[in-house]
């Protein structure tokens, strides 16, 4: 489903990347490592199309619609209500029985009695929740998610863990971590980065 080929990333004379290769085939769960600043980011970033590698090549076999991806900021309108954001999103991405689907997120990640609620009035961990609802909403086949336990308490994070137990049964995954071990039972490869020297 993805594949890199020696892939190079420079911003100016810096160095992000370089010389990466990878395969992630359907149904697999690439678990990306690595310190701040190795560049798990900006890679994650490569694979849904908002950067564009320097060198090499990347080969995505869907079309980009059906990616799902969550970055380090919720991409939710804070001024909307959750319910509003998730329903602006279903618009856009065509998304059959919308209302149904949206409540069934909701409900599945803890929101539902808060779903009337301007976002603006959430907590880290409630954004964080949304962006995921969010995410999923267009029920994609890749899920690209960069530190997805980021402000979770335990019980969010615990439920994480059972919904991407879940998820890796039939969709393809790709999550950066500074806890590798909490996808230690759903990883079927691994990518360690490196912060490159100039």
């Amino acid at each position: 489903m993805l594949r890199a080929l020696s892939l190079e990333k420079r911003y100016g004379a810096r160095r992000v990347l370089s010389g990466l290769s990878f395969a992630v085939d359907q149904g697999g769960a690439l678990v990306v490592t690595g310190s701040n600043g190795s560049g798990k980011t900006t890679l994650l970033r490569m694979i849904v199309g908002l950067v564009a590698p320097t060198r090499g090549s990347l080969e995505l076999a869907l079309p980009r619609g059906r990616i799902g991806y969550l970055g380090h900021e919720p991409l939710v309108y804070r001024e909307l209500t959750a319910t509003e954001n998730l329903d602006l999103y279903g618009r856009l991405y065509r998304v059959p029985e919308r209302r149904e689907r949206i409540g069934m997120l909701l409900e599945r990640f803890g929101l539902w009695e808060a779903r009337g609620e301007r976002v603006q009035t959430y907590s880290r961990g409630m954004s964080q929740r949304l962006a995921l609802c969010r995410a999923l909403l267009h029920d994609p086949a890749l899920l690209v998610l960069d530190e997805p336990h980021t402000a979770l308490d335990e019980s969010g994070a615990l439920l994480l863990d059972r919904e991407l137990e879940a998820l890796a049964r039939n969709r393809t995954l790709v999550v950066s971590t500074h806890d590798p071990a909490r996808l230690e039972g759903i990883a079927t490869a691994r990518l360690e980065l490196e912060v490159r020297a100039r």
